[in-house]
């Protein structure tokens, strides 16, 4: 238990210095949004459409799972390595969390393509170029990860400062 307890403590006192380092940043371009609910479909091998569009490619880079969240399960966004997503409630297209504070927090990047799902997310999937690069976001939510989980299923950084939640579907 002290160890838990000294690991809390050293999280709390250093998200601070983490943040203190977000500023204000300037997107170079606006955010392209792309609803999406599952992968792309996959053309059948039995029976090709050569006369049909080719379908824009989607990178998988999240999925939905259930974390427990302030004691209760929620369906919570993740990664593709199971790690929760959070969003940062004080976000704005030109002040998004980078530089230190994207030490705490890592941003969910995706350095090319349309952003997809490995399951079925309701809502939007979309990216912005800010501070970070293109960035992705969930109902114009950029997304991060906690550097303080430990592993799948973490989900410490909910609450933070009060300004740092975990992504949960439908998240508006």
């Amino acid at each position: 238990m002290k160890i838990r307890s000294t690991a809390f403590l050293a999280t709390l006192l250093l998200a601070p210095a983490g943040l203190g380092a977000c500023g204000s940043t300037t997107p170079s371009s606006t955010a392209t949004s792309t609803p999406t609910s599952t992968a792309p479909p996959v053309a059948s091998a039995a029976s090709p459409s050569p006369s049909a569009p080719a379908a824009a490619a989607t990178t998988p880079v999240l999925t939905a799972a259930t974390a427990m969240v302030g004691g209760k399960s929620l369906t919570v966004l993740t990664d593709t390595q199971g790690l929760t997503l959070y969003y940062r409630s004080s976000d704005t297209p030109t002040n998004v969390c980078s530089a230190g504070c994207a030490g705490a927090w890592p941003p969910l990047l995706l350095s090319q393509g349309t952003p997809g799902s490995s399951s079925p997310v309701p809502g939007t999937l979309a990216t912005i170029a800010d501070a970070n690069g293109r960035q992705v976001t969930y109902n114009a939510h950029p997304l991060y990860r906690f550097a303080s989980d430990s592993g799948p299923g973490s989900t410490k950084g909910d609450g933070v400062l009060g300004v740092w939640f975990v992504a949960t579907l439908g998240l508006s």
